[in-house]
């Protein structure tokens, strides 16, 4: 299963770099090239496209065609920067008002968002079971997600009924924080990328990781997924592991609220066969490979300087203010304006850690694929089994019901 709400980030450094470093071995992020041309022409398309909506004024509510709208470019012979981009390709962002609203009210700034996404080239995420691109921003704010052609078609099937729940529980939500919508067409080729808030940290990193579905059925992470470096284990491995997750009475409360009036909207929505997204940092650990990195290059002498944004961009500084972010801040601490899906563990917790929780995979609904998918499973596990393929308001029940068991 992808967790395409989440990527790991490589971690923080402060601003001075020593020049052999070690650590950054381990990274499992490769940088994109010029000769990625879908991403080439996704950066010149985002800010192309927040250029275009800073000139126009922000409506004063939102019509019913904002949400069927679009915006199209076609460039051919494109003689400029010839290096980057292809010499014929087409951008189209998909319902650009009602995406720069939702941005707005999840306190994100357009020119922040452009800095985060379009600075640097993204970056690919880890290794998962995800079909096409899984990118992160360089700053590890955002998520870009490779979607089909139906996905699009369900995301503006929902897009209203979505923008008004944001509205009205004002932003707080678990539900995946979807930013903007694409397609990058090149050779004739078209590719869909969904925009999201990371629903992990910029800065600190995850130890574990579960995508939980409150089914037992082949519900198991594989061997070839456990000797991953960070694997995505699933519910059986959280029961097995006797994973518990230890936050206040109060955290609990607040989480258990948001999450039913979450799921109250996808059943409304009849979507079903999404996924509870947890991260686990333990900082105890965390200190601990802090220290054994800085063990491992207090021995290089050369300093050089990181710090330095490009010229003329000493703001906007991104989502997380990245470039202007080494204030220190002490260990498994996080603004909660940037990580909105953390929470700490709780005073007296058998550890310090901190977790991330989030929806993940809410765009599938249940359709003629999943009756078809449900029926062939009751044959093969009888139809009083505990499968995964069930109705949407089945499907919230027993979720929300494992969900309240995950917690100590």
């Amino acid at each position: 299963m992808s967790t395409p709400g989440a990527a790991v980030p490589v971690r923080s450094r402060t601003h001075k770099r020593k020049t052999k470093k070690k650590h950054f071995v381990h990274q499992k992020v490769e940088v994109f090239r010029a000769s990625e041309p879908v991403v080439s022409v996704l950066i010149w398309g985002v800010n192309h496209s927040i250029n275009d909506l800073g000139q126009v004024p922000v409506p004063v509510m939102l019509l019913p065609d904002d949400f069927r709208a679009s915006t199209k470019i076609k460039v051919n012979n494109h003689l400029f920067n010839k290096e980057n981009l292809p010499g014929q390709f087409k951008f189209k962002e998909y319902c650009p008002q009602v995406f720069r609203n939702l941005r707005e009210r999840f306190g994100i700034e357009d020119q922040d968002y452009r800095v985060s996404l379009a600075r640097s080239p993204p970056l690919k995420a880890e290794e998962g079971h995800c079909v096409g691109l899984l990118l992160t921003s360089y700053d590890h704010t955002l998520v870009l997600k490779e979607i089909s052609s139906e996905d699009v078609e369900e995301m503006h099937n929902i897009l209203s009924e979505y923008h008004q729940h944001v509205v009205t529980c004002h932003g707080s939500t678990l539900l995946p924080q979807f930013l903007a919508m694409y397609r990058v067409t090149v050779e004739s080729e078209d590719t869909y990328l969904l925009v999201m808030r990371n629903m992990f940290s910029h800065r600190l990193s995850v130890h574990w990781k579960y995508d939980l579905k409150g089914s037992l059925v082949s519900r198991e992470a594989s061997s070839k997924e456990k000797v991953k470096e960070l694997p995505t284990f699933k519910d059986v491995d959280f029961k097995n592991n006797m994973q518990k997750v230890y936050v206040s009475v109060e955290e609990k409360e607040r989480f258990m609220d948001h999450l039913s009036r979450d799921l109250e909207f996808l059943v409304r929505m009849r979507i079903m066969d999404y996924s509870l997204l947890l991260g686990i940092h333990d900082v105890d650990r965390a200190e601990r490979e802090e220290e054994e990195e800085e063990l491992e290059s207090s021995c290089d002498e050369e300093e050089e300087d990181e710090g330095s944004p490009p010229p003329g961009s000493a703001s906007p500084e991104g989502i997380a203010g990245y470039m202007n972010s080494f204030k220190p801040m002490g260990p498994g601490e996080f603004d909660p304006y940037v990580d909105v899906y953390a929470v700490q563990s709780a005073v007296g917790a058998p550890r310090r850690e901190v977790y991330f929780m989030g929806l993940i995979d809410v765009l599938t609904q249940y359709d003629t694929k999943k009756k078809a998918a449900r029926a062939a499973k009751a044959v093969k596990h009888g139809a009083g089994a505990e499968i995964s393929t069930v109705h949407p308001e089945q499907y919230a029940k027993r979720f929300k019901d494992f969900i309240t068991s995950i917690f100590a």
